[in-house]
């Protein structure tokens, strides 16, 4: 892999390979914001609910940041009240767009299968769930949805990119792995995969 592949931004929530149990695991990436004042700090320092982290950005610039991780306190950011002047329990919620930014790997992991939870940094794509391997080269997938595209997608003789939901996802896709003598292969990985979840 490599060039855009790599580049490639990812949705809020992925599915990956349970660090405890190798079962599929959801991972929801962690909302970080900025504490704007000094005096809230040991709030979010003392809180159940939230990581507190000194960040230091590549610039000098430093920052105190309150870091919630989606699913280890019931679903969405609905549990956060009683928060300082300034914030709200939207702060923490992902954005509408389908892929976010790639700022950083912290998130939180729930696993179907052995019930694991917790705090996690991802190691992408070596995390996947969705992967496979073609003649030493290593292609994965987001979740179950963007996997189903990318099945149709090389098993397509048409693949238009625009008639998928994850389009920009299929885009990105090394040529290795669409090339007319890989397809088939490629195909029965795929639907191999698909069939363990």
């Amino acid at each position: 892999m490599s060039g855009t592949y790599d580049w490639n931004p990812m949705p809020h929530v992925l599915d990956l390979a349970c660090p405890a149990c190798g079962g599929m695991a959801s991972f929801e990436f962690a909302e970080i914001l900025k504490i704007e004042l000094k005096g809230d700090v040991p709030f979010f320092q003392d809180s159940t609910f939230f990581d507190y982290r000194f960040f230091e950005s590549w610039a000098g610039q430093r920052w105190h940041a309150a870091i919630y991780y989606p699913g280890l306190h019931g679903p969405g950011a609905d549990c956060l009240r009683d928060l300082p002047a300034g914030y709200a329990a939207e702060d923490w919620k992902h954005s509408h767009h389908l892929y976010r930014s790639p700022t950083h790997n912290l998130g939180s992991v729930i696993c179907r299968a052995c019930h694991h939870r917790g705090k996690h940094e991802l190691g992408w794509p070596r995390d996947a769930f969705y992967q496979i391997e073609y003649r030493g080269n290593v292609l994965w997938a987001f979740h179950r949805e963007s996997t189903v595209d990318l099945r149709n997608f090389v098993a397509s003789t048409k693949r238009e990119p625009t008639d998928f939901t994850w389009s920009s996802f299929l885009l990105h896709i090394p040529s290795a792995f669409l090339a007319k003598g890989a397809r088939d292969a490629v195909v029965k990985k795929l639907d191999r995969l698909l069939q363990l979840a």
